[in-house]
């Protein structure tokens, strides 16, 4: 974290408190009944689960919203991403309460080096959607990259305790404990 700009060290500090304030108890724009059976799901049928969540949370309400949504979503794929930015911005200016469209503009944000915008965009995801595993583990990720790795390792068992077969959560946990980081992550 020595070498990030001094803007971005803030940013980073305020995360945990950020997290833990808005990770608890409250299931957002997704029925508690899926969440409940994703984290009872066999490894088999989790994934299935998860994606009926997550074409929940895709869900805007608005034809024209789910239309930029998908636009963005498209060209992220393709690597277009000043062009995603510019879909999703267009999202979350007309849907500000959308969780799913500053989640998927942070990966656009995140893809285009931008962490800044990026992180402001997982935090928003959460506080509109604090149960939303994909913008924690995310924001994991970027903590890890920053070597923050005790707060990632946090997070990475936060989105265990919703999404408890989550593969690359998983992972990136047992590469932690593997690499000798420490135990007590």
């Amino acid at each position: 974290m020595r070498n990030l700009p001094v803007n971005l060290k803030r940013h980073l500090a305020a995360l945990p408190a950020f997290v833990l304030l808005y990770s608890t108890g409250f299931a957002g724009p997704v029925a508690p009944e899926l969440l409940d059976r994703l984290k009872s799901a066999t490894e088999a049928e989790a994934p299935r689960v998860a994606k009926e969540i997550e074409l929940e949370w895709s869900k805007s309400g608005s034809a024209a919203m789910d239309l930029l949504l998908r636009r963005g979503r498209e060209a992220l794929s393709e690597g277009e991403y000043s062009l995603a930015i510019e879909h999703l911005t267009a999202l979350t200016d007309h849907a500000p309460e959308f969780a799913e469209g500053f989640h998927a503009r942070a990966e656009a944000y995140f893809r285009a080096n931008l962490y800044g915008p990026a992180l402001d965009d997982l935090e928003t995801t959460l506080a509109l959607n604090p149960v939303h595993y994909e913008a924690m583990f995310g924001l994991a990720v970027m903590l890890q990259e920053f070597g923050d790795l005790r707060k990632a390792a946090q997070l990475y068992r936060r989105v265990l305790a919703i999404y408890p077969s989550h593969k690359n959560s998983i992972e990136a946990l047992s590469r932690l404990k593997r690499d000798g980081i420490g135990r007590e992550l």
